[in-house]
């Protein structure tokens, strides 16, 4: 996967590179959230919409960056874990990207995803980072294990 071309995107918005530059800013600013979309400038011209009620969503359907009070384990296998997870929204349409925001938590979408509005984005998350995330994702966890198995 290339690299972002910012200019696409918002020249003002910081990429981030690396997934320990994504941790620093975490610990940083509390909060923030990642979002998968056509970007900032595109979410704050629409209204997110839950596809398969139609109803119109009172925030952007976002996922948490903070880890949870019980995850012990290296924040960066956090990061990780919610990259990996959502990535597939990208490869099933290439004009999504990964983006960091904070707002106001306003509900909770059909998934049970955070909503947030009145959204400020903070940054973009550049392909290298999403592939080291994959990387680590598929090197630390058992992943797509289930309860099941």
């Amino acid at each position: 996967m290339s690299h972002i071309d910012t200019a696409s995107v918002d020249a003002d918005l910081p990429v981030i590179l690396r997934l320990a530059e994504l941790a620093s800013l975490v610990h940083a600013f509390p909060g923030l959230h990642v979002r998968w979309s056509e970007g900032p400038e595109r979410d704050a011209a629409c209204t997110s919409v839950d596809s398969e009620s139609g109803l119109r969503l009172p925030g952007l359907s976002v996922n948490p960056l903070d880890a949870e009070a019980w995850w012990t384990r290296p924040l960066e296998d956090w990061l990780a874990r919610q990259l990996s997870q959502y990535r597939h929204l990208a490869a099933e349409n290439p004009e999504r990207i990964a983006w960091v925001l904070r707002g106001e938590h306003v509900g909770r979408g059909p998934d049970c995803e955070p909503l947030i509005a009145d959204a400020e984005a903070v940054a973009i998350l550049d392909a290298a980072l999403l592939d080291e995330a994959a990387r680590r994702y598929a090197t630390a966890f058992d992943a797509g294990r289930g309860p099941e198995d």
